[in-house]
């Protein structure tokens, strides 16, 4: 064989071999990349510090450098009355440097965060979970009134009435609840005996006991001397005269409704105690009950 085809044959073999090679890896399926890679890869979030309830707060509490903390919370889904340490947004950092700066940044906010000082000493009116952003409307800073003027609803006051574990459903009665005022009292009319009770007001919010606005944690009963009742403005007087009468003759009764029963607002029970309306007694003679009017 001659030269010139042997060379043209070793060329053929070469062309050959790596016409092979090329085919091969067009066909062959590729590897995913792997998973540092795409961590890599993939862009940081900016993240804001956001101020959050440290613990669940509930209604009542007057807050402390303790109940609350900064958190890292996504730039993009950080709301306008969220209480923020005045940073700007900061890519969080891995590994040990990125958390050394985390710990220095957040030792900066408890000491200087002018946002965490000017919750410290407000009254939460809304209750809120843990993690939850703080957020103004939902507490009562100083200089803008004290707890018990913010839970008023419009329109409505705050009467405080006298109460008995008789009186007010054994102590079952909580903050929060509903119920109806009943004014009871000895019938003076010598012909009828018996005693004189009344609804005074329907659906009436209790705002607290004694001076706790909540029940302690996992309380099924109160026992206090004094409920603060809401009573609509409109009705304060009436109210003021059944509190003045219990004191000194009679009883008011708080009779608990149920939670499906509560809808419409508070409102009168009745004819008020000084209206000069008939009232009706119930009489009982005999294992008889008959129904006498009197006036009040």
């Amino acid at each position: 064989m001659s030269p010139v085809r042997l060379f043209i044959l070793v060329i053929a073999a070469m062309a050959a071999i790596v016409l092979a090679f090329v085919v091969r890896g067009a066909f062959a399926p590729r590897k995913a990349p792997a998973p540092a890679a795409v961590a890599a890869a993939a862009p940081a979030q900016a993240t804001v510090q956001v101020l959050v309830a440290k613990r669940d707060l509930p209604v009542g509490t007057r807050l402390t450098a303790s109940d609350l903390t900064w958190q890292a919370w996504p730039a993009d889904g950080a709301n306008a009355a969220f209480i923020t340490d005045g940073a700007a947004p900061a890519v969080a950092r891995t590994g040990a440097a990125g958390a050394a700066e985390t710990a220095a940044k957040v030792a900066g906010n408890l000491f200087s965060g002018a946002g965490m000082e000017s919750m410290v000493g407000a009254i939460v009116k809304e209750p809120f979970v843990s993690g939850e952003p703080i957020v103004a409307r939902k507490v009562v800073r100083g200089g803008e009134g004290g707890f018990m003027s913010v839970v008023l609803g419009p329109g409505m006051r705050a009467m405080a009435a006298p109460v008995t574990v008789d009186s007010a459903a054994a102590g079952f009665i909580l903050p929060g609840d509903r119920v109806d005022v009943i004014y009871s009292r000895e019938s003076q009319d010598e012909d009828a005996k018996g005693y004189v009770t009344r609804t005074v007001m329907r659906n009436v919010r209790i705002l607290a006991i004694d001076q706790k606005p909540e029940p302690d944690k996992d309380a099924k009963t109160m026992v206090g001397a004094v409920a603060t009742l809401e009573i609509p403005a409109a009705d304060a007087e009436l109210m003021a005269s059944a509190v003045a009468q219990a004191r000194s003759s009679g009883v008011l009764i708080l009779v608990l409704r149920g939670v499906a029963d509560t809808a419409g607002g508070a409102q009168r029970g009745g004819a008020g105690l000084n209206s000069g309306q008939v009232a009706t007694v119930r009489v009982h003679r005999g294992g008889e009950v008959t129904e006498v009017k009197v006036a009040p």
